[in-house]
């Protein structure tokens, strides 16, 4: 049985501990050797936790032994973004501004998934504190997509998306700023989900624009997801019923999301939302015009906060960080405070006609990213591609962070391309309920 369990959710990987089937020694002892010998290793992972993991695998097993399993994940392996602190290891956000960095505790995610019985497997590589939604990462390491080992996995949760896509772990946990979780999840052909913002406690994270910060993870399945969701919260694992995809209002989001798409993210779109109608769902178009003036305020929103934040770290060793990165936090301080402040005033009122727009339909639909994954080499070397491709890739996933909403994206049948299912902030369970039965369908 152990050939599968690379191939195996993480729901099923917890099923087969409750089962007795799969000891979590043997099971974390796995996946420490498949990190070990992967190929990528170096890429995916910035460092492995393996003293911990054993230790954590021990003590499911005894719980599971003596039938006091805590959660349906307890003893399956995760793999945790590089910004999430864990006490006593480097916690380095992808930035060697923060190298041989040591946190005294974990984060508080961390600690509540330990106590429902996760296993912590390491801690994977990202862009460079978490601004970019590509992947690239020069400073530490960017790793490969599944579909293209030459291209960016997306960003900035990259080695969360691939530890999970090349089967060196179940899932992963990572955050979204402003597509961090969706964009890495779509281009590995993932499941991902952000959550509404305050859903998850970002203490002990790693901050890039804590006004956004979220934390979401990426898995191969919606129920996955929803367990690990539940795991991050503390809380008991939710009985999931699918919602029945019949009578389902959905709305395609027209404005800005469907413009400029290329071929394939199109074809992916069109296939799946094909597919949702044929399944029973009722799919209507909307425009709203409130969604292109929140993306017109993001450049005033975001990089301010985030310089606020990183100013006197970066300003003490610029020469430190990746040029590309330091210069989209430095054209944060060139925003004036009333710039700023009356961007958030405008931002409150748009998010509010924008619920009130939305209230009638289960989800809003969106292509997860207009492009595919770029080229690593020509980013790197291309500063015009570099631009484009960066402001595309991030264009339709900012749309759930600037109003606020819990969004999943699902896999479609085009490679590297999903669909993004949103909806009103503190939905997620209802969302999840809808996701599976979507997932059905597209699958």
């Amino acid at each position: 049985m152990t050939g599968t369990w690379s191939h195996m959710t993480a729901a099923d990987l917890g099923r087969a501990i409750g089962a007795g089937k799969v000891n979590p020694v043997e099971l974390v002892e796995y996946f420490l050797q498949a990190i070990e010998t992967h190929p990528h290793r170096d890429r995916i992972y910035a460092r492995t936790t393996a003293n911990r993991a054993r230790a954590e695998a021990m003590a499911a097993h005894s719980r599971a032994k003596a039938g006091l399993r805590r959660h349906p994940l307890d003893g399956v392996p995760l793999s945790w973004k590089d910004l999430f602190d864990t006490a006593g290891v480097a916690t380095e956000a992808g930035s060697a501004l923060l190298r041989n960095r040591v946190p005294l505790r974990d984060a508080g995610v961390l600690q509540n998934a330990t106590l429902m019985g996760s296993v912590c497997l390491g801690k994977t590589h990202m862009s460079e504190l978490a601004f970019s939604g590509l992947g690239l990462n020069p400073v530490t390491a960017t790793p490969p997509c599944i579909n293209d080992t030459h291209a960016v996995p997306g960003g900035s949760s990259s080695g969360a998306a691939a530890s999970v896509a090349y089967g060196i772990a179940p899932a992963a946990v990572g955050s979204d700023t402003g597509g961090s979780v969706r964009i890495p999840a779509a281009w590995n052909d993932l499941v991902g989900l952000k959550t509404s913002h305050g859903r998850l406690s970002t203490e002990g994270a790693v901050p890039l624009c804590e006004s956004f910060d979220t934390v979401g993870p990426l898995a191969h399945t919606v129920e996955d997801c929803a367990l690990i969701l539940s795991a991050l919260g503390g809380e008991k694992a939710p009985d999931l019923v699918p919602l029945a995809l019949s009578g389902l209002r959905l709305a395609v989001l027209e404005t800005v999301a469907l413009d400029d798409l290329r071929a394939a993210p199109a074809k992916g779109f069109d296939d799946a939302l094909a597919r949702l109608a044929r399944a029973g769902a009722q799919v209507s178009r909307l425009a709203l015009p409130e969604v292109a003036e929140a993306l017109s305020l993001a450049g005033t929103l975001v990089a301010p906060e985030a310089y606020a934040i990183w100013a006197s770290t970066i300003e003490a060793a610029p020469e430190l960080m990746f040029p590309r990165i330091l210069d989209r936090f430095r054209t944060g301080g060139l925003t004036k405070a009333a710039d700023h402040i009356a961007a958030w005033r405008r931002l409150r009122q748009l998010r509010a006609a924008y619920a009130a727009a939305t209230a009638g339909y289960d989800a809003i639909l969106i292509p997860t990213a207009p492009i595919l994954p770029p080229n690593a080499a020509r980013l790197m070397t291309d500063d015009a591609y570099y631009v484009t491709e960066n402001l595309l890739a991030l264009r339709n996933t900012r749309i759930g962070n600037l109003m606020d909403l819990c969004v999943l994206t699902l896999p479609t049948s085009e490679p590297s391309c999903g669909i993004s299912l949103m909806a009103a902030p503190g939905a997620e369970w209802r969302l999840l309920r809808a996701g599976l039965a979507a997932e059905a369908a597209l699958r």
